[in-house]
């Protein structure tokens, strides 16, 4: 009976999550450009890969992305959390109101920071107020990507911040009231009580962001238009295999960076298990 009620998941999971994965493995020995019929090149895919500048290119800012929005989308969403966990006038709105950007569309998102990073966009409107001379964001190669970690940054911590709210709730008062009694400041009960005891929640929304940010896609293809410009500064892993792919007609290129991409995102997620995944003991 148990194998019968899970059985329709299963086929789910199968057919849409460990189907194609077993695809693009196995596509990832061949040479195809969808009009022509499948070779078997062996490795020749991932030599070709491993040479390419471009992919270099793509490796170092999906690292670059996942190693800045990480731990800035983490440290913020703990920042907030603990504002609004205290007893804040409206503190239901401005909870509504962080989260508002999470449950937003990324494609609409992704256009409203095309028109506030423009070179006469909002940002720069405010920074010639300051004095300050704004640059043409995402027309220059220095700042392109950085303006996409922001963007994603201000995306994805409300939603982590409900994540830390949760697990800020789930800690109990009388840990906080016993440390109070023996004279622990706020501070030492933050440091020394709140944060370990919030490292599960810290866990998943470590994990949660290497996986985010290592298959970020959809906000570099379309402020670059798909090109991953300018000079690829935001060209990221998964637009690279959609480019080998759709733009390039290489289907076991693609396959062979999507191969390699659950490699890295594997070994990060593997490492930050063995760095937060250690269960905790109140």
């Amino acid at each position: 009976m148990g194998i019968a009620m899970s059985l329709p998941a299963m086929i789910v999971l199968f057919l849409f999550t460990l189907g194609p994965a077993i695809y693009a493995f196995f596509l990832s020995f061949f040479s195809w450009s969808l009009l022509n019929k499948m070779q078997y090149v062996g490795l020749s895919n991932f030599g070709f890969i491993f040479t390419s500048p471009l992919f270099w290119t793509a490796v170092f800012n999906t690292a670059s992305f996942a190693l800045v929005v990480v731990p800035t989308q983490t440290l913020v969403a703990l920042g907030i959390a603990v504002l609004l966990n205290q007893n804040l006038p409206a503190r239901g709105f401005l909870r509504l109101a962080f989260f508002f950007p999470a449950v937003s569309s990324s494609a609409v998102i992704s256009i409203i920071f095309m028109w506030i990073y423009n070179k006469f966009g909002l940002l720069n409107g405010a920074l010639g107020v300051l004095g300050i001379p704004g640059p043409n964001w995402l027309a220059n190669p220095f700042f392109a990507l950085k303006a996409i970690m922001m963007m994603n940054i201000w995306t994805t911590s409300g939603y982590f911040m409900v994540v830390f709210l949760a697990g800020l709730q789930a800690i109990p008062q009388e840990i906080h009231d016993a440390a109070w009694v023996d004279g622990a400041g706020s501070w030492y009960r933050f440091t020394r009580i709140t944060v370990p005891l919030l490292k599960p929640t810290t866990f998943f929304v470590a994990i949660m962001g290497v996986i985010g940010t290592m298959q970020m896609f959809d906000q570099a293809f379309i402020i670059s238009g798909g090109t991953g410009g300018p000079l690829n500064s935001t060209t990221t892993l998964v637009l690279l295999i959609y480019q080998y792919i759709f733009s390039y007609g290489q289907v076991g290129y693609g396959a062979a960076v999507t191969v390699i991409l659950f490699v890295f995102t594997m070994a990060v997620t593997l490492g930050v298990n063995k760095w937060l995944g250690k269960p905790i003991e109140y």
